[in-house]
């Protein structure tokens, strides 16, 4: 296959995927390994290869050899050729409908064959010269700011997709995974020696984000609350709670979209707070108030520098009653991020022997790193 026409086949893929299809970069090499297999001299034979490739739902079954032979019509006159400059394959002039139709968020994305490779998403998720890297609290430029909600805004829709998924991949069972199968086939020549399977997806977790907004964090809690309104979107019947010295509960007021708005109402409802920060008192009154709600599918995210001013056996009492009712207890630690730094103040100590995992988040990256702690519950 010429190069031409391989790069025809992934701008083809890409289209795809703009419009909500469930194709990733395993995805484009699979049809780019079909079509050097099949061969481009009939486009309706290769669409017919290409179609379990590309598909996630019936209607995209039905209506892929439509789209394949808009993008793909031979230009007037001229027949398909595999060998000719173009590779054989070209797009249809003036069509340019796949490519500029508007994503689809709703659909589902991925292959049944499992969770797509996160280092792969995580690349998808930091296009900008390492903004992901970039430490939240040196983030002053307002366009930087802006660059960053965008692309938590895309994490979101990625981790909505493959909350979405109905499926996951067995090695025994009784529903046959057609698009995993057929992926594992073209080791062998394309014959499907060793079929995959599938069965329900258990239901995700749920989430509880418990932000810590006092003065120390300062120049953190802003993102950890966007990424709590991200976290929301994608986990249903999550709950979301900032805290300093009270609790407050502001699920509802995460889903305002715009960031102008999103502050001042997160301002007004911290407004009169006093001095100091009193995690324990605030996970205890959480405790008292919410826990029922917190089971065995719950992950809770406690996003704090572990400052706490109050009673450390507070603090212990409150987090051991929360680690008997949830499935996962993690603490997210800004400064966990900065050199030389260890977890000494009161609060984080008291903190340790009850938690799952202790981890920095300081960046987009340190985010991205959680989303295997809170997809596989």
């Amino acid at each position: 296959m010429t190069l031409p026409a391989a790069e025809q086949l992934l701008a083809f893929t890409r289209a795809l995927r703009a419009r909500g299809w469930p194709i990733g970069l395993q995805e484009q090499q699979d049809v780019l390994r079909v079509a050097e297999q099949t061969g481009l001299e009939d486009p309706r034979r290769l669409a017919r290869a290409l179609r379990p490739l590309c598909c996630g739902t019936r209607e995209q079954w039905h209506g892929f050899e439509a789209l394949f032979e808009q993008w793909w019509r031979p230009r007037r006159g001229v027949r398909s050729r595999a060998l000719g400059p173009g590779g054989g394959l070209h797009p249809a002039p003036g069509r340019a409908g796949v490519e500029e139709a508007a994503p689809q968020p709703d659909r589902p994305a991925a292959g049944d064959a499992g969770d797509a490779d996160p280092a792969g998403a995580r690349a998808g998720a930091s296009p900008q010269a390492g903004l992901g890297r970039t430490d939240f609290r040196h983030l002053c430029d307002p366009e930087e700011s802006r660059a960053l909600d965008a692309l938590m805004d895309r994490m979101a829709r990625r981790w909505q997709r493959r909350v979405r998924r109905r499926w996951r991949a067995l090695q025994k069972g009784r529903r046959l995974a057609p698009r995993a199968t057929l992926r594992r086939s073209l080791a062998r020549g394309g014959v499907p020696f060793d079929p995959v399977w599938r069965r329900p997806r258990r239901q995700p977790p749920r989430l509880i984000l418990l932000v810590d907004a006092s003065r120390s964090m300062n120049l953190y809690s802003y993102r950890f609350l966007r990424f709590a309104g991200s976290a929301l979107q994608a986990f249903p019947r999550s709950e979301a709670f900032i805290f300093h010295t009270e609790l407050v509960r502001i699920t509802d007021a995460l889903q305002e979209a715009r960031p102008e708005r999103l502050r001042e109402k997160l301002a007004l409802l911290s407004t009169g707070w006093s001095g100091g920060t009193r995690i324990g008192a605030c996970l205890a009154r959480f405790n008292r108030q919410y826990g029922e709600g917190v089971r065995r599918r719950s992950v809770v995210l406690i996003f704090s520098d572990g400052l706490d001013t109050g009673d450390p056996e507070t603090l212990t009492r409150a987090l051991a009653e929360l680690r008997g009712r949830a499935g996962r207890l993690l603490w997210l630690n800004p400064l966990m991020g900065r050199s030389g730094y260890a977890p000494e103040a009161r609060g984080m100590r008291s903190a340790l022997p009850y938690l799952d995992r202790l981890a920095p988040a300081h960046t987009l990256d340190s985010l991205l790193a959680l989303e295997q702690e809170l997809i596989r519950l």
